[in-house]
């Protein structure tokens, strides 16, 4: 597998944030978002060929519990099947980092995997290639990311929540210094009546706060 790296580090947001988490970040992407932090991961990237054993290794070497696997996209892998299994069956706690394009049914099936999706809002250029069947299959132990960068993106958000009914959670992700992020409470405020929310949560990603947003490997 093409793997750009696998470090250690806290996640920097959803439902694990704050927690001490081992990343794989395989390399590719089948989306171009106008708002992209990883470009690294597929334009000119560097990555590493390894084995399934080879990665496994590299993760045991941090001892961490939770595994997020990135990317890029790495569902478009064609051994992430194999990899993702092997994970579970050594009972490491996964999280799958997808951008919604990809069919997730073959990864709901298990209680130890945590599925973090976005829905890509129309200031990602890439809305157009969501797999909307993705919606009616999240569990409540998963997640719909919304990344939103202006009000056409939270207009869009509010029209999905109301028009699917979702039973994940749904963290809403400013892209980092394009939009305020008093805009995105007043948003919550004033629709509070029309969601569920106790889940709906606004997040800022701490890993940028924290190292800056263009420091890779944390």
């Amino acid at each position: 597998m093409k793997v750009i790296e696998i470090f250690n580090s806290i996640e920097g947001e959803g439902k694990r944030a704050g927690k001490i988490t081992t990343f794989i970040r395989l390399e590719g992407c089948n989306c171009r978002c106008f708002y992209c932090d990883t470009k690294y991961s597929y334009e000119n990237s560097i990555f590493v060929e390894m084995t399934i054993s080879e990665i496994l290794n590299e993760v045991k070497k941090f001892g961490a519990n939770f595994i997020t696997i990135t990317g890029g996209e790495p569902l478009i892998h064609e051994n992430i099947n194999d990899l993702i299994l092997k994970l579970t069956s050594l009972d490491y706690k996964i999280n799958i980092e997808t951008n919604g394009t990809i069919d997730i049914k073959n990864f709901i099936n298990y209680d130890n995997i945590l599925i973090t999706m976005d829905y890509k809002c129309p200031s990602s250029g890439m809305e157009k290639r969501m797999n909307l069947n993705n919606l009616k299959i999240l569990r409540e132990s998963d997640v719909l990311k919304f990344v939103v960068q202006n009000s056409k993106d939270l207009k869009k958000m509010e029209k999905i929540l109301i028009e699917n009914d979702l039973k994940c959670d749904i963290y809403i992700s400013p892209v980092f210094g394009k939009i305020d992020y008093k805009e995105i409470v007043e948003f919550m405020k004033v629709n509070q009546k029309k969601f569920n929310m106790e889940k709906l949560t606004f997040q800022l990603q701490l890993h940028k706060i924290i190292w800056g947003e263009n420091e890779k490997g944390v």
